[in-house]
This record gives C-alpha cells, sequence and structure tokens, in this order.
C-alpha cells in the first residue's frame, strides 16, 4: 500500500508536467521556457501553486493574482495519471516491467493530450519514448525477444496502413492520420501484435458510444482515434492481454 501510494504521487507530479509537454510539443513550443504560468495574466506559478491536485483545492480553483477561474481538467487529469501509475504497480509490481508499463504508459498520456488538444500525435513524443522502451526491452529480456518484439512492430505497422488504406477507399477520405500508424508499432513492440490488433478492435468499441454523442450534437466534427487507441492499449497492458487466454475463453463459451 505505501509504494502503492508513491507511485500514486509520483504520477500526480509527472501528469502535470506531461500536461505541458501535450499541449506545448505540437505547437512546436519549448517545454521548459516559458515557466508554467497564468494563461489569462502570465502570473508566473511559484513553487505552492505547482503542487499537484492541492494547488488547485487551496486556491479554489482560481488564479491567485487575478482570481481568472482554473479548469478541472487539470486536477482530474493530474488524479487520472497517479492513478494510473499506482495502477501500474499494483499489476507489475516492484519489477523491471513495471519500467516498461510506466514508460509506455507516460507516452500514451502525452499522446491522449496532444491528439485531443490539436489532432496530432507528435513524432518527438514517439521517438523519444521508442528510444526508451527499445533500451528497457533490450536490457530486461535480451537480443532474441528485442528482435522479435521489433518484428511485431513491423508488423504491427502494416497491419494499421493497410486498415487505413482500406478506410481512405471505403470513406473516400483520409480514414486516420499517419500518427495513428506510427503510435500501433509502438503497440506491437510492447504488446505483441496480437495486442496491438486486439487494441484496434477495443478501442472502437470504447469510441463508438462517445463518437455518437459528439457526432450528434456537431456531425462535422472530427474525432480523435488516438485517444481511444491508447486507453485500449493501457487497459490491455494492465491485465497482462493474452490472445491465448482470450481464445480459450471464446472456445469454452462457444462449447
Amino acid at each position: 500500500m505505501y509504494l502503492a501510494c508513491c507511485f500514486f504521487l509520483l504520477g500526480t507530479i509527472l501528469g502535470s508536467f506531461y500536461n505541458v509537454v501535450g499541449y506545448r510539443i505540437p505547437k512546436g513550443e519549448s517545454i521548459l521556457y516559458p515557466a508554467s504560468h497564468c494563461p489569462n495574466c502570465n502570473h508566473h506559478l511559484s513553487p505552492l501553486e505547482l503542487i499537484p491536485i492541492f494547488s488547485f483545492l487551496f486556491q479554489r480553483g482560481k488564479c491567485k493574482s487575478c482570481n481568472q477561474k482554473i479548469s478541472w481538467f487539470y486536477p482530474i487529469f493530474e488524479f487520472s495519471c497517479g492513478i494510473l501509475f499506482a495502477l501500474s504497480y499494483v499489476s507489475f509490481g516492484f519489477t523491471w516491467e513495471l519500467l516498461i508499463a510506466l514508460t509506455f504508459c507516460s507516452m500514451l498520456i502525452i499522446v491522449i493530450l496532444s491528439d485531443y488538444y490539436y489532432m496530432i500525435i507528435p513524432d518527438e513524443v514517439l521517438i523519444t519514448f521508442g528510444l526508451f522502451l527499445f533500451i528497457e526491452h533490450f536490457c530486461i529480456y535480451g537480443l532474441e525477444s528485442f528482435f522479435l518484439a521489433i518484428k511485431d512492430g513491423i508488423l504491427a505497422f502494416f497491419f494499421m496502413f493497410l486498415l487505413k488504406k482500406m478506410g481512405d477507399f471505403l470513406f473516400k477520405e483520409e480514414s486516420m492520420g499517419g500518427g495513428d500508424i506510427k503510435l500501433l508499432s509502438l503497440f506491437g513492440f510492447v504488446l505483441g501484435i496480437e495486442g496491438a490488433v486486439v487494441s484496434i478492435f477495443l478501442a472502437s468499441i470504447i469510441g463508438l458510444p462517445i463518437s455518437l454523442i459528439y457526432l450528434k450534437k456537431k456531425k462535422d466534427h472530427i474525432i480523435p482515434f488516438g485517444p481511444f487507441l491508447s486507453i485500449s492499449a493501457m487497459i490491455l497492458l494492465l491485465i497482462h492481454f493474452d490472445i491465448h487466454w482470450l481464445l480459450w475463453y471464446g472456445l469454452y463459451i462457444f462449447i
């Protein structure tokens, strides 16, 4: 319980930073300068104003300088990141695999933000976290497993590429962005080709009701697929998805 709480706190701290990364990188801005500030009055936030969740509560959701309301999105996002880190620890324990899980989830958190804000999955994010994942996998599992994971990543890339081409043909317009295809290659590397393929179908199931609500309000609204893919990948990662037990379960239901 103690370590789970520690990882929760770590998640809230990094979540605050990931929010900056997801918001600034797609705009080509530095993640270090300018320092965190109020977007309304440009008041530079002090360390006491940067404490995840608690600063929002202590300030009653308002800027200390101009009294402008602060969105509830920030504390909710920080809390969600904390929960995700805690769940990663509960799922993997204090092991080397936990390092991969935290790196993977950190990447997906930023992808959700950037794709939601700007409908962009930045190459900088995928390349940076991809390199970390490559190094971690190689050091933990060895060379043979590393090349097998690379193979699954390549297969996932081409599967998503073919799916995109099929969607473009059927809908007579671009069905998904190139960022989604690159993202799936990392899904294949971490989750295996089976997990990457299942994540697409799970993302479709998760995204369908939300998409219908958005389209009902605004028919020309374009809905990014990256956040749904990321959520589905997190679920599969945390439950230690294995295609074999899914097939056995399906066979059991059928019989």
